[in-house]
C-alpha cells in the first residue's frame, strides 16, 4: 500500500482528492494539511511515501515547505498539483526537491500513476506543462560547472535518461536492460555530470531543453 499526504488549502479541492484517491486499491490517504504550516508538522508524523503538494497556500506555501522538509532531511518524494499559471514557482519548486509536477485536472489514472512512479524512486514530469517549464530555463545556469554543449551521453545513458524521462525508477531501468541496479546509479551519476545538475528531475528538463529527449 501507497501511503499519500495531501498538503492543499482549498477543502474542496483536498476531499475531491481523497474521495478519489479511496477509489484505487493501491493508495492510501494517510493525512492531510490545509498549508504548509500543518504540514511541516504532520508529515513527518505520518511518514508518507508520496507528498501530494499545492504551491500557493496561507501561512506557510509549498515552496517553503518544500524548503523546511528538506534542511531537515525529512522530504518525502513531492508531486507538486499545479495550474498553467505557477511557471517560475515549479521551477523553485524543482530546485527544493520537489520530483514532478502535474496539472490540477489531470484524470484520476494518471495521478495514480504519477503517485506509483514516485513511491517506487522516479520522476514525473507532465508534457503538458514542461514546454512552459522549459521557457523558464533560459539563461539559468546549471548547478556545476559542465562543458556547453556537455560531453555526449553513450548509447546507453541515452537509452537510459529515455527511461528516466519516462518515470521508471533505477530498480525498473535495471530490469529493462538487465543491468545491476548499482550500473543504472552509476550511468545517471555520468549523466547528471555531463548535464551540470544533481538530480533526476532536472537531468530530464535538462535533456529537454537541450534536445537530447523530445
Amino acid at each position: 500500500m501507497i501511503r499519500v499526504f495531501l498538503v492543499e488549502d482549498q477543502a474542496i479541492v483536498r476531499q475531491g482528492l481523497r474521495s478519489l484517491l479511496d477509489l484505487v486499491d493501491d493508495i492510501e490517504v494517510v493525512g492531510e494539511a490545509a498549508d504548509g504550516e500543518e504540514g511541516a508538522d504532520q508529515i513527518p508524523l505520518a511518514a508518507p511515501d508520496v507528498v501530494l503538494l499545492d504551491l500557493r497556500m496561507p501561512r506557510l506555501g509549498g515552496l517553503g515547505l518544500l524548503e523546511r522538509l528538506g534542511d531537515a532531511g525529512r522530504l518525502p518524494p513531492t508531486l507538486i498539483l499545479t495550474t498553467f499559471d505557477d511557471d517560475s514557482s515549479l521551477l523553485e519548486g524543482i530546485r527544493a526537491g520537489a520530483k514532478g509536477f502535474l496539472l490540477k485536472d489531470v484524470s484520476l489514472d494518471q495521478l495514480a500513476n504519477a503517485i506509483r512512479t514516485l513511491a517506487a524512486g522516479g520522476t514525473m514530469i507532465q508534457p503538458a506543462v514542461t514546454d512552459r517549464v522549459l521557457k523558464g530555463l533560459e539563461g539559468i545556469r546549471p548547478e556545476f560547472e559542465s562543458l556547453d554543449p556537455p560531453d555526449p551521453l553513450t548509447e546507453r545513458e541515452s537509452e537510459i535518461l529515455r527511461l528516466m524521462a519516462g518515470g521508471y525508477s533505477n530498480r525498473e531501468i535495471a530490469g529493462a536492460f538487465d543491468l545491476a541496479e548499482g550500473t543504472v546509479k552509476n550511468h545517471i551519476s555520468s549523466i547528471l555530470s555531463k548535464l551540470g545538475v544533481r538530480d533526476r528531475t532536472r537531468a530530464v528538463l535538462r535533456a529537454v531543453e537541450l534536445g537530447f529527449i523530445s
